[in-house]
């Protein structure tokens, strides 16, 4: 029972830095694809953009989508890639 408390500790103590890990790409992303979306399916749905993730080989297109903001006044925040000096890195898109 101790192992299991330990292990069950330690996975929990890991958990964040997990999520602050960066990949760095040393291939650029390729031109995002202009996405024709039409009309959203409801009032108050927004528009989230497809973007390019990268699979570990290659870049695989991820198509873009409508979504509903999670409370009144939230904005959408766009994938995007950043360009540092040893590579690219991918910032997640999320609502602000």
């Amino acid at each position: 029972m101790k192992k299991l408390a330990l292990a069950l500790l330690l996975a929990i103590s890991l958990s964040p830095a997990a999520s602050f890990a960066q990949v760095v790409v040393r291939v650029g992303p390729p031109a995002p694809i202009v996405e024709h979306h039409g009309h959203p399916p409801g009032a108050g749905y927004v528009w989230v953009g497809g973007y390019h993730r990268w699979d570990g080989a290659h870049y695989a297109w991820v198509p873009g989508r409508w979504d509903r903001p999670p409370h009144e006044g939230a904005v959408w925040v766009d994938h995007r890639w950043e360009h540092r000096h040893d590579g690219w890195v991918f910032h997640e898109g999320h609502w602000r």
